[in-house]
């Protein structure tokens, strides 16, 4: 903790965001009985696997939780399989598309991948997640099991395309439809969970293009992070049709002198993304549930942000790009409502309105994507104005009390230093 405090050292609002998120925040203790071995296992890989996603799902209310878990392990199963180039294509393609029938089969496991995949123990024990699948309600089942099947088919097709597997994503067409396969999907199958819970109305399951945005904004947003450690694998999902417009390798945007065209070409992507924001923002404002809008809500606000720190900034490029721990403790408690998240997005529209350059060749597309945001708030949510003030008012109070025991606390430092230094050295 006290390297994240030293970061952001000079943003004192982050500084109580971490103080409160470190001892005053009161997190739902789950007991999973020890003789529901199968479980505990499951959610051991669900921490394993991502830490972030397994905070957020372990708030989910209790009609959800499991097979939200569930749900994740399957498809981090799958991806695990598609991820690893060890595996032939004339293994691979039926464990892929057949995965959502594997679920079913009682004490399966796979013990196939190459021994550098990071989650290869996931499979190796694969009987765990299949037990405890089998154990939710069959509409759960349905809605997993679905899933699994549209998104095996789309890796397995993407698998045996030759044209990917030389040259990455060509088209923004092809983009979008690879974007959908890895998380567009999993924003569908995650509102008929929600739906199915019974925590979330009905219609929710309805809007596919709203959910499937939802997961495309996620996953743009990594891809862009993600460049170089993609890079470095020869892996390419950033389209050809885009960064061909700039250069004629992917790589060419580390070497000296293409600094403007890397910049430019990150700012088209940036822009892609960006033009999902609105229905981001609507999607959230539907859903009812506390915990479920946190759900949601946490991660969407985390690829805004990100958005803004990766815009006009070389060192994508060079190294891995990531948000202050404090700025991410800071979001994370704000995700209480549909106000709290517009502002977030209204926020880091302007970071990047600020950031904008006139001699971009998407200046003018970029400007008029942040000021959809703002127009979606206004339009959405007419009184946020006054609810921004409020919050502000009571923001400032607490970052002056803050600022001041931080000052008081310095100068105190100072004086025993000094004090310090005259009782052994003796006065100069």
């Amino acid at each position: 903790m006290a390297t994240s405090l030293f970061q952001s050292i000079f943003h004192p609002s982050e500084i109580v965001a971490l103080i409160q998120y470190k001892f005053l925040k009161s997190s739902p203790i789950h007991v999973i009985p020890p003789e529901q071995k199968a479980k505990i296992r499951c959610y051991e890989f669900l921490n394993k696997t991502s830490r972030s996603f397994a905070a957020v799902i372990q708030e989910l209310d209790d009609e959800i939780r499991d097979a939200v878990c569930i749900f994740y392990l399957v498809l981090r199963g799958l991806d695990t399989i598609e991820d690893d180039m060890s595996i032939p294509i004339e293994k691979k393609e039926p464990l892929l598309r057949d995965f959502h029938k594997t679920i079913y089969k009682k004490g399966w496991t796979f013990d196939e991948n190459g021994p550098d995949e990071k989650d290869r123990q996931l499979l190796v024990e694969f009987d765990v997640v299949i037990e405890e699948f089998l154990g939710l309600r069959k509409k759960f089942q349905n809605v997993i099991a679905d899933i699994a099947d549209k998104m095996g088919n789309g890796m397995a097709d993407y698998a045996k395309d030759a044209a990917y597997n030389k040259y990455g994503v060509m088209t923004n067409k092809d983009f979008d439809l690879y974007c959908h396969y890895v998380a567009g999907l999993v924003g569908i199958g995650l509102s008929s969970l929600f739906s199915t819970s019974g925590l979330e109305k009905p219609e929710l399951a309805k809007e596919t293009e709203l959910s499937n945005l939802m997961g495309l904004f996620l996953q743009k947003t990594n891809i862009i992070r993600d460049y170089l450690e993609d890079l470095l694998v020869n892996r390419r999902f950033w389209p050809k049709e885009i960064w061909t417009k700039y250069v004629e390798d992917l790589a060419d945007f580390r070497k000296p002198g293409y600094e403007k065209k890397a910049v430019d070409c990150l700012s088209t992507m940036i822009l892609n993304a960006l033009q999902h924001a609105p229905e981001c923002l609507t999607y959230m404002n539907k859903i009812q549930n506390k915990s479920i809008f946190s759900f949601c809500a946490i991660p969407q606000v985390m690829a805004i942000a990100t958005l803004a720190l990766l815009f006009k900034n070389y060192n994508v490029y060079h190294s891995v790009v990531k948000i202050r721990k404090g700025e991410t403790v800071k979001l994370i408690l704000k995700c209480t409502n549909i106000y709290e998240v517009a502002n977030i997005f209204r926020y880091y529209s302007k970071v990047i309105i600020q950031k904008n350059d006139s001699k971009d060749p998407n200046f003018m597309k970029i400007s008029v994507a942040c000021g959809k945001i703002e127009q979606w708030c206004q339009t959405n949510l007419p009184d946020i104005d006054s609810y921004s003030s409020s919050q502000q008012d009571n923001n400032d109070i607490v970052i002056f009390l803050i600022g001041f025991i931080l000052s008081a606390f310095a100068a105190y430092l100072l004086y025993y230093k000094k004090y310090y230094s005259i009782f052994w050295e003796g006065p100069s």
